[in-house]
C-alpha cells in the first residue's frame, strides 16, 4: 500500500494507474448503465476504462524497462508515459477528454510533483480538456474536472502534503458530479449524474489512495439500481436543444493522426462542420481525434489531408442508439490482424476486427471490447499471434463470465487466421465450426521476412543488420541479402513438404511485382499449387506466407 508523501513520484503514478483500472473495472457497469449524453450509446464506463487500461501497460512498460538496473523511472517519464498511453488508446467521447486530462496534469507534473504542482497540474488539466472540445457543454466531465481543480487550488498548500490537496480535488468533483443533473436536462429526465463526471471521479480517488495511502473516506455511492434501458432510451429520444442529439449523426469516427498543429486547427473547423461531439486531444506531432457525423468516409477524409490518420475505428450508432442493443447473432468470428488491409479483408468476410499495431499489440480489454462488439452468443477468438496467447486467454475468460461462449483457437500468424476464417461456417454446430477452423489453421504453416536490425546468431547461421531473415514457424531459416530471392528460397522450404495453396500477404511499401514474381515461382515449380495474393497494409513484416 502507499505510503502518504509529499510528492507523487513514478511508483505512485503507476499505483493511481492500478487502482484506478481497478476501480473503473468495478464501477464499469454501472457507469454504462447510466451513459446518455452526449449519445446514449451504454459505453461510457468500458471506454474509460480500456483507456485507463492503455495508460497503465504504458507506465507499465517503463518500468519494465529499468528492471535490469537498480533506479525506478522518473516521475516525468511515469506521468508523460501514462499520457501518451491514455492518448493512443483513448476510447469514445469520455476516454478522449480524460486522456486529454491527464496529458494537462502530465505537462505540469514533468516538472515536479509536489501539493503546490498538484494543484496547478489539475487546474492545467481541467483547461486543456475544455480547450479541446469544439462546443463544451455544462454539467459534464468537463464541469467536474473543473471544479476538481477549483478545490485543489484553494486548499492551501503550505504543510497540507498531496493528499490533502488531491482529497479535496476530489471531493470537489464528487460535490460537482451530484449537481450534474440540474444542469443537464437530459440528465435530471433519466434521474442520473454524468457518466463521464462520475468515471473521473473514480480516478480521482484512485489518485487519493495512491498519495494518502487511503480510499476516499466518502466514496461515491451508486443509485440502488441503474435506470431501466427503456427509460433511458425514452430519455434520450426526447433531447431538447443543446441537451444532446435527438436524430444525431449516424457514425462516432475515432482515429490516431499525426499532423502538425497548424493542419489540426484546419482539421477541427473542418470536422465541426461535418458533425458534432468533436475533440481533438494530443499534440507534439500526435493527436487523437473523435467526431460523431453522418459521412464516416468525409471525416476520415479530412484526416488524411491533415497528416496520416491510422487506428481508424468507425461506429455505426444505428444499433446502439437510445440504449438499446441488437438482439445478438448465434454466432461471431473476432479476429486480430497485424495491417489495415487484412483488417478490411477480414471485414468483408464478416469478422469484427482488431488491429494490433507494430509495437502495440492490442491489450485484453480491447480483446474483450471487440468481443462485445460483435453482438453474438458465441465467438471464435483468433489472436493470430503466439505473443498474445495469455491476453487472449485472458480476455475470453471475462467474455465467459459475461455470459458469452467463447472458443479461442491459439493462430499463431494471420495467414492461419486467414485459413480458419475460410472455412467458417455459421450455421454448423459451434463445435463443428471451431473443429473445422481448427484444423484449418493447424494445417497452415506460416512464415514471414523481416530486416535483420543487428549483428545476431540464428538457427540459420550469423546475420548481419541489414540482411533479410526468412522466418518459418518462428524460426530463422533463410538469411538472405534481398526480399525477392529471400522469399524463393523459403517458399522452397515450406512447398518441399507439400501443399496445395499459397497465401502471400503483402506489406504496405512492397511493389505488386513481388507478387507476380512469386506466383510465377509457384506456377513454374509446383504444378498443382494454386497462390492467392492479399494487400496487408501498414504491417511490420514486408512479407507473410502461408502454406496450406
Amino acid at each position: 500500500m502507499p505510503q502518504t508523501a509529499d510528492d507523487l513520484d513514478a511508483v505512485a503514478v503507476r499505483t493511481w494507474c492500478s487502482l484506478a483500472l481497478d476501480a473503473l473495472g468495478r464501477e464499469r457497469e454501472a457507469i454504462d448503465a447510466i451513459n446518455v449524453y452526449p449519445v446514449a450509446d451504454g459505453d461510457t464506463g468500458t471506454n474509460l476504462y480500456l483507456t485507463v487500461e492503455s495508460a497503465a501497460a504504458a507506465v507499465e512498460a517503463v518500468f519494465a524497462a529499468h528492471e535490469t538496473g537498480t533506479s525506478v523511472p522518473s516521475t516525468a517519464d511515469a506521468v508523460r508515459a501514462m499520457a501518451h498511453g491514455a492518448l493512443i488508446g483513448a476510447r469514445g467521447n469520455s476516454g478522449t477528454i480524460l486522456a486529454q486530462l491527464l496529458r494537462g496534469m502530465a505537462e505540469v507534473l514533468a516538472e515536479g510533483a509536489g501539493a503546490g504542482r498538484l494543484s496547478l497540474a489539475l487546474t492545467r488539466a481541467a483547461a486543456s480538456a475544455r480547450e479541446a472540445v469544439a462546443h463544451p457543454v455544462e454539467g459534464t466531465v468537463l464541469t467536474v474536472a473543473a471544479a476538481a481543480a477549483a478545490a485543489a487550488a484553494e486548499r492551501p498548500a503550505d504543510g497540507a502534503g498531496a493528499p490533502a490537496v488531491v482529497r479535496a480535488a476530489y471531493e470537489g468533483a464528487r460535490t460537482a458530479l451530484d449537481a450534474t443533473p440540474g444542469q443537464l436536462a437530459v440528465l435530471g429526465r433519466a434521474g442520473v449524474v454524468d457518466a463521464g463526471g462520475r468515471g473521473l471521479v473514480a480516478v480521482l480517488g484512485a489518485l487519493v489512495e495512491a498519495v494518502s495511502g487511503r480510499a476516499p473516506e466518502r466514496a461515491y455511492e451508486a443509485p440502488t439500481a441503474p435506470p431501466p434501458a427503456a427509460a433511458v432510451a425514452g430519455v434520450a429520444g426526447d433531447c431538447s436543444a443543446g441537451d444532446g442529439p435527438q436524430d444525431g449523426p449516424a457514425f462516432e469516427v475515432i482515429y490516431l493522426l499525426e499532423a502538425g498543429d497548424q493542419a489540426v486547427e484546419r482539421l477541427r473547423t473542418r470536422l465541426d462542420g461535418l458533425g458534432d461531439s468533436l475533440v481533438v486531444v494530443g499534440g507534439d506531432g500526435l493527436w487523437n481525434v473523435h467526431v460523431h457525423v453522418d459521412d464516416a468516409g468525409a471525416a476520415v477524409e479530412a484526416g488524411v489531408e491533415a497528416g496520416r490518420p491510422y487506428r481508424i475505428r468507425i461506429t455505426h450508432f444505428a444499433a446502439d442508439r437510445l440504449h438499446a442493443r441488437p438482439e445478438p447473432a448465434q454466432r461471431a468470428v473476432v479476429v486480430v490482424v497485424p495491417g489495415d488491409g487484412l483488417g478490411g479483408l477480414c471485414a468483408e468476410a464478416g469478422a469484427t476486427t482488431v488491429l494490433a499495431r507494430p509495437g502495440e499489440p492490442p491489450a485484453s480489454g480491447e480483446l474483450v471490447d471487440a468481443i462485445r462488439r460483435a453482438h453474438a452468443r458465441e465467438v471464435v477468438l483468433l489472436p493470430n499471434d503466439g505473443d498474445l496467447r495469455h491476453t487472449a486467454a485472458a480476455a475470453a475468460e471475462q467474455a465467459r463470465a459475461e455470459g458469452i461462449r467463447v472458443a479461442l483457437i491459439p493462430t499463431r500468424a494471420a495467414v492461419q487466421g486467414i485459413a480458419a476464417l475460410a472455412v467458417h461456417e455459421p450455421d454448423r454446430s459451434f463445435d463443428e465450426d471451431v473443429v473445422a477452423m481448427t484444423a484449418a489453421a493447424g494445417a497452415t504453416r506460416y512464415a514471414e521476412l523481416a530486416v535483420a536490425e543487428r549483428q545476431s546468431w540464428t538457427m540459420a547461421g550469423i546475420c548481419q543488420a541489414g540482411d533479410i531473415l526468412g522466418l518459418i514457424d518462428g524460426d530463422v531459416a533463410v538469411i538472405g541479402e534481398d526480399v525477392p530471392e529471400t522469399a524463393r528460397k523459403v517458399l522452397d522450404r515450406m512447398l518441399a513438404a507439400g501443399g496445395e495453396l499459397v497465401t502471400l500477404v503483402l506489406g504496405e511499401d512492397v511493389p505488386d511485382t513481388l507478387a507476380d514474381r512469386l506466383e510465377e515461382h509457384v506456377r513454374e515449380g509446383y504444378l498443382a499449387v494454386d497462390t492467392v495474393v492479399y494487400r496487408g497494409g501498414h504491417q511490420c513484416a514486408p512479407l507473410l506466407i502461408g502454406v496450406e
